[in-house]
């Protein structure tokens, strides 16, 4: 059971998801210190003279009725941001390293994979070779 279990973990996609999710989290804490020092002063400023951005009172004076479209906007960005910098410097280096790999042990990234008959055959041709069997290749 731990055998299973260590195979799980180590598979390269497990480990790839838990880099990208430690980066992404702590990314996360630039992302919001550029959003709330950049960004939502700049909703804010469209919103006009009132401070609190995009966004209106379903019942005026009632703070808790607030609708608060700059809010949304900045997790909008700050998720953009993220999905950015994780691809560009997580996924989009992982995918080339694994093509650059391929191309070093002579698999063909375009080639199609054998299919299941022709791998078949192979193997019985193989077999017949090893063992001396004549007309081996059919």
């Amino acid at each position: 059971m731990l055998k299973g279990f260590k195979e799980f973990i180590m598979r390269g996609n497990v480990i790839e998801l838990a880099v990208g999710v430690v980066i992404g989290a702590a990314f996360t804490a630039i992302v919001t210190a550029f959003s709330d020092n950049i960004i939502n002063p700049l909703i804010a400023s469209l919103g006009g003279a009132d401070f609190s951005g995009f966004g209106f009172h379903i019942i005026s004076g009632n703070d808790a009725t607030f609708v608060d479209f700059g809010a949304f906007i900045t997790a909008a960005i700050n998720f953009l941001l993220i999905a950015a910098v994780v691809y560009f410097l997580i996924v989009a280096p992982m995918n080339k390293l694994d093509e650059v790999q391929k191309c070093r042990k002579g698999v063909d990234p375009e080639e199609p994979a054998p299919t299941e008959t022709e791998l078949l055959s192979e193997i019985r041709d193989l077999l017949a070779t090893q063992q001396g069997t004549p007309g081996a290749n059919r």
